[in-house]
């Protein structure tokens, strides 16, 4: 039906959308909030530090100021101080709960208060639109693009096998993370473990298919520890050739070896204070996985050409898609490196584990690539199509199958079973 304009009479009033700006350096934080205050119809700017803040308020004048208690450039209680003398008008909440806002500003008072608890929160509350939608729930399909406009019902697709017939999980392990889409037992017990590790300063081990996540579940393991304000630091050993693996890993100084013009740091001394993630490690050539041993121990580490030795404080975190208790027996991988490695294991189950989730995995992606091309939807064929796949590139190759498809689409505003094309895989 075509839209029509409204015409302008002298009872017609503009109201400027409330505006709310979110200080942290934390973007999970960030992302959460701003998905529910975007739901709780509020204009929202992000800023990573205080400066930017600051800056964001300059130029906004907004109703609201969310700020984290730790900022990477201004000492927060000074910022405070300083943001409530300039914008008086403006509320402003810490992630901590203390609330400053004055007497007029009461009745933003509970709808933040409401955000801040939803946020740091695992489960999104009914009503409010994210980004990673709960599809298992009847409320939640009635909204997601998989039934905007009356195309396709879920509730006609075929039911597939849970992943685990196991019964109901414990309630406890019942919460997924924000981070991994999806309601199988499986899953959840994927965010048990992540919850239960993460504070503690255990070696992860992550075993699972190519696609299916596992950086994710080292990226939640980090947010989630003690360490999370510190960095991330990622590396693939299968990315990089075995000759400069090691300078990568462990640094290097000038004139090390030809073309090394200047000193680096590695992988592992950039990582200090915070967690260092390891992808592939199956990969690792062996004389390496020596070097690796001694650091894991140790925590020392000798650059490639120095005789000097650093302590480092690091986490490792490693990931695999390979068998590594079963290449432990046939020399490919080091049985002492291993059992370093894998003091608390994590396994990613394949899509084809937790096929139930395809809806929800499936309106996750389309509404993350209406964030840089029009929102698509999809039609029942085009879903039966998906479901009937076998995934041998997991979640991974999904998200690819649905870029291509909005991209075949063109204008249309509806991914067809012609737009779904797997790349010769069938």
């Amino acid at each position: 039906m075509p839209a029509f304009p409204i015409p302008m009479t002298p009872t017609t009033i503009r109201v400027r959308p409330r505006t709310a700006v979110i200080a942290s350096a934390d973007g999970s934080v960030r992302q959460r909030l701003h998905e529910i205050l975007t739901g709780l119809r509020w204009q929202v700017c992000e800023a990573t530090g205080g400066a930017d803040a600051w800056s964001k308020a300059e130029e906004t004048a907004p109703e609201a100021m969310i700020v984290d208690a730790w900022l990477p450039d201004l000492h927060c209680t000074e910022f405070v101080k300083e943001f409530e003398a300039s914008f008086p008008g403006t509320s402003l909440l810490c992630t901590d709960g203390a609330f400053s806002g004055k007497d007029g500003q009461g009745s933003h008072r509970q709808e933040l208060l409401y955000a801040l608890r939803r946020s740091q929160e695992v489960d999104v509350p009914d009503g409010i639109d994210s980004s990673v939608p709960a599809l298992s729930c009847p409320e939640a399909l009635a909204h997601s693009p998989l039934k905007a406009g009356g195309i396709a019902d879920p509730s006609h697709f075929p039911e597939p096998e849970s992943c685990a017939e196991k019964g109901p999980l414990p309630a406890a392990t019942t919460e997924r993370l924000p981070e991994l889409v999806g309601e199988a037992d499986c899953m959840l017990e994927v965010s048990r473990r992540i919850r239960l590790v993460a504070p503690r300063p255990t070696a992860v081990l992550i075993e699972g298919p190519t696609g299916s996540g596992k950086e994710l579940v080292a990226a939640a393991i980090h947010r989630l520890s003690k360490r999370s304000r510190k960095a991330f630091v990622a590396l693939n050993c299968a990315a990089i050739p075995e000759a400069l693996l090691e300078a990568e890993l462990f640094g290097h100084t000038r004139g090390a070896f030809t073309g090394a013009i200047q000193g680096r740091v590695g992988r592992i001394e950039s990582a200090d204070g915070g967690t260092l993630f390891l992808d592939e490690i199956g990969e690792m050539p062996l004389a390496l996985q020596a070097k690796l041993l001694r650091f894991v121990e140790s925590g020392e580490l000798q650059r490639v050409g120095d005789n000097e030795t650093l302590k480092v404080d690091v986490r490792v975190i490693a990931a695999t898609h390979r068998p590594l208790a079963q290449h432990t027996q046939t020399g490919a991988f080091r049985a002492d490196l291993y059992y370093r490695l894998a003091v608390f294991l994590i396994r990613t189950p394949a899509l084809g584990e937790h096929l139930e989730d395809l809806p929800a995995l499936v309106a996750h992606f389309l509404d993350r690539l209406g964030r840089t091309m029009p929102m698509k939807r999809i039609d029942a064929a085009a879903f039966a199509r998906l479901h009937a796949h076998p995934w041998p590139g997991n979640v991974r190759e999904l998200e690819h199958v649905l870029e291509r498809a909005a991209i075949l689409a063109g204008d249309a505003p509806v991914v067809t079973a012609r737009e779904i094309d797997f790349g010769g895989l069938t």
